[in-house]
Parts: structure tokens; sequence; C-alpha cells
């Protein structure tokens, strides 16, 4: 049977894919391997589909969204947890593969996610190395943290696999820049991002495999994306105070550490923290203002194609 005009959602996990239309019950089911990704593209195309949305899921719906981008389908991969909020909010507190597939298919109709580009190959195995990377860096804290209480019995293992990691890492970020090295477009924009004093290789390579809408977007859009923007909660005669929620965590997190050296070796945005500190803001708000101006500049600086220049900034 035809689907016209449909929003389409997606429940990936390891082993099977459950799909939905918004407004119908029946749920199709495939394997999540060639053949099964395979019937339910060819099925989607026999129809008019307004969108296709997936869940994150650690890497499982990787193999579907470039089948379905490759094909010609508008596709869209949002946050679980946002799924889960407006799951709750819709009176949907069971969780079954079925029942999460008609919430995400409702979703996918109520709020319309953007269909984001798919990545090319060498993004995405920038991607992976990124995560790597970070990977390595948790278990590399997480054995700085156990040397504190183990006993000399472990010592000289967790001694060793420290090394072994910070080696890891060590090949890790070589590999990283070569690529940046490699491609012509990577290394201009690499260029353009470092330019800017507090930014360093790591922020580089994040924003140009994880935020490939810098430079595309608006100031506000691009700080609602990442997560950066003030929120209100306000509610009646209560103002509470503004909090930054959503967004890409993993560009957030890179953010941070790159506001915090700015603070300290970037003009405008040393001036700019101490400002706020004068007018009576705490720290940490403050490093937040930070992360969205830094940020901000970049998104100016990809849009124009212009180095740090810190006078107009």
């Amino acid at each position: 049977m035809h689907q016209e005009g449909k929003f389409v959602s997606i429940d990936v996990s390891s082993q099977q894919l459950d799909m939905a239309y918004h407004g119908q019950e029946a749920v199709y089911t495939v394997t999540n391997d060639d053949q099964g990704i395979h019937d339910l593209v060819q099925r989607l195309q026999r129809g008019q589909v307004v969108l296709v949305v997936l869940e994150a899921t650690g890497g499982y719906e990787a193999q579907v969204v470039a089948a379905l981008a490759a094909a010609g389908l508008p596709v869209a991969v949002v946050n679980p947890r946002q799924v889960r909020d407006f799951a709750k909010a819709t009176g949907k507190l069971a969780k079954t593969d079925a029942i999460d597939a008609g919430v995400l298919a409702h979703f996918a109709q109520a709020v319309r996610p953007q269909p984001r580009p798919l990545s090319d190959q060498e993004t995405r195995q920038l991607q992976q190395l990124l995560a790597r990377r970070r990977q390595v860096v948790e278990m590399l804290t997480a054995e700085r943290n156990r040397l504190h209480t183990c006993g000399k019995g472990v010592r000289s293992r967790i001694e060793a696999h420290i090394d072994w990691l910070n080696q890891e890492l060590k090949r890790l970020d070589e590999e990283l820049q070569d690529r940046l090295r490699n491609s012509p477009l990577w290394r201009q924009k690499d260029r353009l991002y470092r330019s800017v004093p507090g930014v360093g290789s790591v922020l580089s390579c994040t924003l140009l495999a994880e935020l490939p809408e810098l430079g595309n977007l608006n100031r506000k859009q691009i700080a609602a994306l990442v997560g950066v923007a003030p929120l209100n909660r306000d509610s009646g005669k209560l103002h509470g105070r503004r909090c930054i929620w959503g967004g890409r965590a993993q560009v957030r997190a890179v953010l941070y550490m790159a506001a915090l050296s700015a603070t300290r070796f970037n003009p405008v945005i040393k001036a700019f923290y101490e400002r706020l500190i004068a007018a009576g803001k705490v720290p940490k708000v403050a490093i937040t203002a930070c992360m969205r101006k830094l940020l901000v500049i970049l998104n100016a600086m990809t849009r124009d194609g212009t180095h740090w220049n810190p006078v107009p900034a």
C-alpha cells in the first residue's frame, strides 16, 4: 500500500529495525542488516515520504541512515532524551519497540526536526577517530583515579596500561593531524579555526566532524544547536536562573575547554570574561557566556571565510 506524504519513524536496535507511519498502529519490522535495510528502503521509496526520523543509538543507526540518505529520502537523527520527554508529555509511559516506533512517528509529525545532510566517508572516519580519542581519554582518567586507591600488587599493571593509553592517544592525535593535512578543505578550515587564540587541534577537529552547520546558521541558531543558548525558566512571578540544556554535548564539552583557555590567552574573550565577573556573574555563568561568544565568532569567521581579527571581534 502506498503511503502518501507520511511521517515515518524507525526504532533501531542492534538486531532489528521497527518502522511505523504516523497515524497507523501497524509496525513493519526488518532485520538490521543489508537485506533488511534494502527491503526497508524499497518500501519507503514506493510512497511519498515527508520525513524519516531515527534516534541516535551509538552507531547502530549509521548503516540505515546512510542507505536512506543515499536513496534520496529525507532523514533526521534526533536525541533519544528529547523523544522520551515527548513521550512522557503525551502520556506514553510504557516502553516497547512497537510503542517507541509509534511515539517516534508522532514526534516526527509534531516536531518536524530538520533533516541533516549525510556525512561523507572522510567525515565519518574523522568522527570515529574523535569518538575513539574520547574513549581513550576517559579510560586514562579512570586509570589515573585508580592509582590513588590501588594496592601494590596491581599498581604496576595500571601504570603499564596508562603508558599504553598515552601512546594510543599520541597515535590518534597524529592520525587526526594527518587527515587534516591531506584534505585541502579541512586544512583551510583548520587554519581558520586555529587562528583564534584558545582554539586547538581537538576543537578544530570536533567542529569539522560534529558541527558541519557552522557558518550556515545565524548566531542564535548555532548557539541553540550546540546547546549554549540561555533558556528561560520563568513562570508567573517566578523568574528562574537562565540555563543551557540539550544540544550537541560532545561539541559543548570541547568548546568548554577551549573557552577556559581563551579566557587566559584570547584578548577579546579575556576582556569579555573579566567584564562579566566584574558585573557579579559567577564564574560558571561567565564561562558559558564565553563559550557562546567564541562559537558565534567562529560561526561568523566560517561564514565569511576570514581569519581571526581581534578588532572587529
